[in-house]
């Protein structure tokens, strides 16, 4: 375990980033960007290591700058190895000396990385480090990867641990259910997590926007893994002006694609908001399957109660699929029921139809309600097999299928997720239509038969008498 630290906007991130080889870490040039923990394997050569990026330290006692550095300290009790950063183009700070201090207590093995090096060389840039009493420090580039492939190889020295002759097969078997959770700013995404977990593994505090990136923690549970994953609040784009927020939306929204199952989490005391709807519909549009944990339910009067459930009844009534909790993360009220409904819904998406069912199901839908006449034609649906899963898909293959009504393709949705029983996730229709090969080909009449035709011709008609 590798963790990396130091102050504010000194280059953590993309060193992560660099050492991870991807963009799990969001980058950009203001301090105090990453809040929470992030975990990643390093993916060079044969190195068999984690690396944590965690936040900056700067030395305030108060707020979420403290609540970072509880994280921060976390990561540091876990490590190994620490990777003291430092940026050299600023130099040498206070704040440098003081978390030399903190580190030197730990009695762990410490190494001095000056970044940002290309501005003004190596030599200058770790001349004034020294007094830090570290020893030779590693001088890197993170944005541009010089001298970080030296500094690895040196690292692999100094602690051969880190070189692993092969690395573990993955075992199939255990593969986690990714459950993303979802919302506005302050309902409590990383307060239910921490809840679920029973650890104080991502900040949560009580202002809107304290997460910003999105955040991976896997998770066992009655010997099922799961990887709950954070993510940051989503507001009208309206409202979002900063780039640095337009990145966490867009990471959230990708961790929504890339999971198995959402959370759509709602604040009670202000009740479904049109956002909430939006976020909804991307997620029902991305396949994900999904439940609705409606937070804060217990600081709510019996009257208010009522009002909020009639109003989720009037406004959820197109997802009545999707199961709802009324929990309290911070107390942790009902919050035990929630892997019920996760569970129940990962396996209702991932589920294997027969074709012989589901062409039983499709007949009875019909012969309950027929498909509608389009220019005096009956559209005919003939059969159905699966197309996939996670959404369950069904194609139907008939004639004049390209002509469904939309209402009609809802009725078959919903008869089957009714049918088969399923809770927590949707079902996709898709139609395929026959074409008769002989459609645009004259018609061709044996020898024979035009015979016939031209001696019915010929023969005289009978004249009718007046």
């Amino acid at each position: 375990m590798i963790a990396l630290v130091g102050r504010p906007n000194v280059g953590k991130s993309t060193l992560f980033n660099r050492l991870t080889r991807s963009r799990d870490a969001l980058v950009a040039n203001l301090p105090g960007l990453t809040r929470d923990r992030q975990y990643g394997e390093i993916k060079l050569g044969l190195w068999n290591a984690i690396v944590i990026d965690t936040g900056g330290l700067s030395g305030e006692s108060e707020g979420i700058d403290l609540a970072m550095a509880k994280q921060t300290q976390l990561a540091i009790e876990e490590s190994d190895i620490i990777l003291f950063m430092v940026d050299g183009h600023s130099g040498l700070t206070s704040a440098d000396e003081e978390i030399t201090n903190n580190l030197r207590r730990l009695g762990k093995p410490v190494h001095l990385v000056v970044n940002k090096v290309d501005k003004i060389g190596e030599d200058a840039a770790q001349s004034e480090f020294f007094q830090l009493g570290l020893g030779e420090s590693f001088t890197i580039a993170a944005a541009h990867g010089r001298g970080v492939r030296s500094m690895l190889n040196e690292l692999e020295d100094i602690h051969p641990q880190l070189k692993a002759a092969s690395h573990a097969e993955e075992d199939n078997s255990q593969l986690s259910t990714r459950i993303a959770f979802i919302g506005r700013p302050n309902v409590g995404k990383s307060t239910l997590i921490n809840r679920l977990l029973g650890d104080e593994r991502v900040v949560a505090f009580d202002k809107p926007g304290t997460t910003r990136d999105t955040i991976e923690v896997p998770f066992e549970k009655d010997g099922k893994h799961y990887t709950l994953i954070d993510t940051a609040g989503v507001r009208r784009r309206g409202k979002v002006k900063e780039t640095v927020e337009k990145f966490s939306v867009i990471k959230a929204l990708q961790a929504i694609d890339a999971a198995n199952v959402a959370i759509l989490i709602i604040d009670a005391q202000e009740g479904i908001t049109d956002q909430d709807l939006h976020l909804l519909a991307y997620t029902i549009d991305a396949g994900r399957a999904l439940v609705i944990a409606v937070n804060k339910w217990d600081g709510l009067t019996e009257e208010h109660r009522d009002t909020v459930k009639n109003k989720l009844k009037r406004r959820l009534r197109f997802i009545n699929f999707a199961k709802i909790h009324f929990i309290s993360a911070l107390h942790g009220s009902g919050v035990g029921l929630l892997f019920k409904s996760i569970n129940r819904a990962h396996a209702s998406s991932m589920r294997d139809m027969s074709t012989a069912e589901l062409t039983r199901m499709l007949e009875y839908a019909v012969q309950s309600h027929q498909p509608p006449l389009i220019q005096g034609r009956r559209i005919k649906l003939r059969y159905a097999h699966q197309g996939g899963r996670n959404p369950p898909v069904i194609i139907i293959h008939g004639n004049q299928t390209d002509k469904v009504p939309e209402s009609y393709r809802r009725y078959l949705e919903n008869f089957f997720i009714e049918a088969l029983k399923l809770e927590g996730t949707s079902v996709r229709i898709e139609f395929k239509h026959s074409t008769n090969p002989y459609q645009d080909k004259p018609s061709q009449r044996s020898a024979n038969d035009k015979r016939k035709k031209n001696a019915r011709n010929r023969r005289p008609q009978k004249k009718r008498s007046p």
